[in-house]
């Protein structure tokens, strides 16, 4: 069974089910987004919303943003999750090289995201795709 990447351009009841099953494997302290919120994803142009599906159920998710700063386009994937059942299949691979090329197309320079330590496989997968820890710090102002 081979996986199939997919920008999404619309809500549907198998991304409703998909987010509600993916969302609490990704984070225990956030609800997995309404339609309404999904389609604020969707609609927006300094977005990208990708899902992956194997044997046409959707196993995976992944959100790229957009954005132009004084020294050029970048690009951040957030929000990666692949189902549990469905790890390695090459999903998270699948989904982070379209959302590689999506950002090329957009003109980024660069493609940047974060990732726990603790997430072994995800971190072994980027540095395959060829993802390179910075020297900097991350810091986070809670609203």
């Amino acid at each position: 069974m081979s996986v199939v990447v997919e920008q999404v351009s619309v809500v549907t009841p198998d991304l409703r089910e998909a987010m509600d099953r993916l969302i609490p494997q990704l984070s225990s302290s956030n609800p997995a987004p309404s339609d309404d919120e999904i389609a604020q994803i969707v609609m927006n142009p300094s977005t990208a919303f990708f899902v992956a599906r194997l044997g046409g159920r959707i196993v995976g998710s992944l959100t790229l943003a957009t954005f132009r700063i004084p020294t050029g386009m970048r690009a951040w994937i957030e929000d990666v999750v692949v189902d549990a059942e469905a790890r390695g299949h090459g999903v998270g691979e699948a989904l982070n090289k379209a959302a590689i090329e999506e950002a090329r197309a957009r003109g980024a320079v660069t493609v940047d995201l974060t990732s726990r330590p603790s997430r072994e496989a995800a971190n072994r997968l980027y540095q395959r795709l060829g993802f390179v820890a910075r020297e900097t710090n991350v810091y986070r102002y809670e609203m």
